[in-house]
Parts: structure tokens; C-alpha cells; sequence
């Protein structure tokens, strides 16, 4: 089969999904080079069908927005937050929704199941892994290379169906459709400048002065990197970033003598970082970088939760990650009253228990 590379072929496609209850729905793009990903190939599934649509040679999928973005369908995709990221420009806000990953680790599979093998485990069925790498912005295509885009959501509809079934004998829909609901909230698929500091690991523990220019390199870096479409790493390294956090260089020669700094980013974009420091205002010379010593009531207590964590996880026969993060524990053993584990069918499950266990 060929991908759709006209208007008329897409409105086409457009008409076939206009009734249809469930559409299966896979993307293939590029981001290597970009913020914003490319989308190369547009891969959908309905009852009697498959078909490709090809951006590249349609940039103006707006025949598809009404299938794809409103009711009554609901849109069916595996790990479907990049996706979904990818399509929002294209053809707006995908809902509603149906993640299988999601639906998957509910129902006791591993939390990141892979598509394939969700296929493997609940369908019995092998799929071919020989495209993993393709650079699917090339042209042509070749027959085998659709073959595999295809069977990404071949059986999307199956798992589907699958998934609920068994998510209805274990009294668990509830708890996916609040999933699901998070999901199709648009606003959890852009990155505001201000919070894009969260991104970034291994900063722990700054004092308030660090903290403040943390969160001022971060915004800089994620605005410029939207203006000029290009990587966040390639407007300023993560490891970059970390040192002028945590030396905070006051002059050019400072900030030019941190190691691994590029000569071409001092000159640039020096004085945009100085600023940043500046408007830290951190005290002269900033106070020492220190690591919080381990709170051993602390510790006992996230070591109490832990296992009651594990054995809830036990029970319902679900990863543990599914019901909550180490940091979701960490949270609560400090009295945070928004830690995520005490909200929804969460605090149900869980929350009450770990809140006896405190």
C-alpha cells in the first residue's frame, strides 16, 4: 500500500474514518536536529483497514482534524505522549483517547511494555523489528518499510479490546479513565519556560540564590532553543548548565573558563548568561555548594512506605511504579498534602495505607 501523498487521497482517508467508533492511530518523525519534531509519516487503523498519509508530500492535514481531534472515535496509540505532542499542530488536540501502555500496566503488564511485545504477550503474534532506524523523512519508501509503520497500529484495535476486557473482570476502567483524562489535556505537552528547570536531574538541595539562576538558565535556554527550533542541547548543554549553576562565573573570562564551554557560546551569548547570574543575585562569594546530610528519621520512614508500597504493588499485581514513584514516596514522608499518590484512585489504593503507615 502507498501513502496518501494528495489532498484528494486524504480526504478520502478523512471520509472512511468519519463513522467509525476506534481508530488506531502511530507517528514516525525526526527531532534530532529540531525542538519542534517533524512528523514524516502518519500511520492510521480503523475496522476494515490501514492507510499511511505522507506530510511531506501533504503538509495540510486539516481534512483529518474532525476524525481525529472531537468525538465520537476514540483515538488508539501506544505510548502516545510524543505522538500526541507531534500531531497537536497539526491536527489539534487528539481525544478522546485510549494509551494500550497505559491500559497495559493497569492490568499487570510491565509499565513501559513495549508495542511489540504487548502484541507478543496478548496476540500471540511476532512483529518484524527491522525498520527500528529508519530515517523516515527519505524518499521513497519502500514497500517493506510501510509494511512495518503499519503494523504499528495493525493491532492497536485488538489490544484494545483486550485490555478492557481484562481491566473490566479486575474492576480497574475507573482508574484509566482518570489516566486518560490527564492525557488528553494539551497543556501537559509543551514545556513553559519557567518550569523547564524540573527537567533537569541532579540538582538537588541549591540554596535559594543557585535555585533562582537554575531556573533563570533553564527559561533562557528553552525560549531561545522555541525561537530558533533547534535542540535544547544545542543552545546550552545540560552539563554546561550544571556549572554555571553551581560556580556562577561573574565575568567573561569566568564563564569562558569553565571547562567544556565553547568559545562561540561565550562570545555569543555571554552576556544573556551573566545576566542570568546577575539577576540571581547571589551573595559574593556565593555560599558553598552542600549536599542535605541524610535525615535518618527520614530515611526510616520512606523505608516504612517502601514496603508497604511493594506489597499494595503485590497485591493488585502491578509494577510499583504504576501506583507511585520514589519521589511520589519521598514527597509524603516530607507532609507534602499534593503528592500525587494521595489524590485520585491512587489515594484509594494506596494513599490511605501509606497516610495509616505515617
Amino acid at each position: 500500500m502507498h501513502p496518501a501523498t494528495t489532498p484528494a487521497a486524504v480526504n478520502d482517508i478523512a471520509a472512511r474514518l468519519a463513522e467509525q467508533p476506534a481508530i488506531g492511530l502511530d507517528t514516525e518523525f525526526l527531532r534530532e536536529r529540531t525542538y519542534h519534531a517533524q512528523l514524516c509519516l502518519l500511520q492510521i487503523s480503523w475496522a476494515e483497514g490501514t492507510a499511511c498519509v505522507d506530510p511531506l508530500a501533504v503538509p495540510d492535514l486539516a481534512a483529518l482534524r474532525g476524525a481525529l481531534a472531537a468525538p465520537p472515535a476514540v483515538k488508539v496509540l501506544h505510548a502516545s505522549r510524543q505522538d500526541l505532542e507531534v500531531l497537536l499542530p497539526v491536527v489539534g488536540p487528539v481525544r478522546p483517547l485510549f494509551d494500550t501502555q497505559i491500559a497495559a500496566a493497569l492490568a499487570g503488564e510491565p509499565a513501559q511494555v513495549g508495542y511489540a511485545e504487548l502484541v507478543r504477550r496478548l496476540l500471540g503474534l511476532d512483529l518484524a523489528k527491522a525498520h527500528t532506524r529508519t530515517d523516515w523523512s527519505r524518499r521513497p519508501l519502500s514497500p517493506e518499510q510501510i509494511q512495518y509503520a503499519l503494523d504499528d497500529v495493525r493491532h492497536l484495535l485488538a489490544l484494545k479490546t483486550a485490555l478492557e476486557e481484562r481491566l473490566e473482570r479486575l474492576g480497574r476502567l475507573g482508574w484509566l479513565a482518570e489516566e486518560l483524562a490527564a492525557l488528553e489535556d494539551p497543556a501537559g505537552l509543551s514545556v513553559e519556560p519557567q518550569q523547564a528547570w524540573r527537567r533537569l536531574k541532579g540538582l538537588g538541595g541549591l540554596d535559594p540564590g543557585r535555585q533562582r539562576l537554575l531556573e533563570a538558565l533553564a527559561a533562557w535556554r528553552e525560549r531561545r532553543a522555541l525561537e530558533r527550533n533547534r535542540p535544547r542541547g544545542w543552545i546550552l548543554e545540560d552539563a554546561l548548565l550544571r556549572e554555571i549553576v553551581l560556580r556562577v562565573p561573574r565575568t567573561p573570562a569566568a564563564l569562558a573558563a569553565i571547562e567544556g564551554m565553547p568559545p562561540g557560546l561565550a562570545e555569543r551569548c555571554g552576556e544573556q548568561l551573566l545576566e542570568c547570574v546577575r539577576a540571581a543575585d547571589i551573595p559574593e562569594p556565593p555560599p558553598p555548594v552542600s549536599r542535605p546530610k541524610p535525615d535518618a528519621q527520614r530515611n526510616a520512614l520512606l523505608k516504612k512506605l517502601s514496603v508497604v508500597h511493594r506489597a499494595v504493588a503485590a497485591e493488585l499485581a502491578v509494577s510499583p511504579e504504576v501506583l507511585a514513584t520514589r519521589r511520589d514516596l519521598e514527597q509524603l514522608a516530607a507532609g507534602d498534602p499534593d503528592a500525587q499518590v494521595l489524590g485520585g484512585w491512587r489515594r484509594a489504593v494506596l494513599g490511605e495505607r501509606l497516610l495509616a503507615a505515617l
